[in-house]
């Protein structure tokens, strides 16, 4: 996968959130762009995934243009922002409802993850019984359950204990050597510097590489 961003902008009420971003992704490695709260950074990855409709520029995902030929990219997991899920749900019960709009993936697959990312032991509890390390977990699981191209991951170890971010680490090389386009945000660039082969940094609404 090979996603070209050109010139991009993202104004809200004359507020410019995206100011002339021009970057390029390849498969194959994690990417980590570091960012204060209101740099922008989230913003982004919602444009890069086509939830946010940008006002110039372009988004090219394998020769494809995001908000003409394609609404959305093809195959994509993310995690932006807060994961939120049906309080009276549990893990397994969650990603199958998520797993059941493609229906890509088995209960196999749903359990395999759960284990991933270490909720195995809270399968049976419901999400409103959720700690915020256990919604982080069950929403990076979310995001890498269908073993999509690209993976966008907005502040993915918050919450999450020293055991529960060896295993996020683990998780990220393995998509990484699977072949995935991994995106993180953060504001903690040592967070970023140990699992990023790039580094980028979003200040007011522009990327710089670092």
């Amino acid at each position: 996968m090979k996603i070209e961003v050109q010139k991009i902008k993202k104004i809200i009420n004359k507020n410019v959130i995206l100011d002339d971003i021009s970057v390029e992704f390849v498969s194959g490695k994690i990417y980590g762009i570091k960012g204060k709260n209101g740099s922008g950074k989230t913003m982004f990855l919602r444009a890069l995934c086509g939830l946010t409709r940008i006002n110039a520029g372009k988004i090219i995902i394998d020769g494809k243009y995001l908000g003409q030929d394609m609404d959305f990219p093809e195959r994509v997991g993310f995690l932006i922002e807060y994961p939120g899920f049906p309080g009276g749900l549990n893990a397994f019960d969650n990603l199958k409802v998520l797993a059941s709009i493609k229906k890509c993936v088995s209960d196999e697959d749903i359990r395999d993850t759960i284990s991933r990312v270490g909720l195995e032991n809270d399968a049976k509890k419901k999400y409103r019984q959720y700690s915020l390390g256990m919604k982080q977990k069950l929403g990076i699981a979310a995001a890498i359950m269908e073993k999509p191209e690209l993976i966008l991951l907005d502040e993915p170890m918050n919450g999450l204990d020293d055991d529960a971010v060896m295993k996020f680490k683990t998780i990220l090389q393995e998509e990484k050597e699977r072949g995935a386009l991994i995106i993180i945000v953060s504001h903690d660039l040592e967070e970023l510097e140990l699992v990023s082969d790039e580094l980028y940094q979003m200040k007011e609404g522009r990327l710089e590489k670092k």
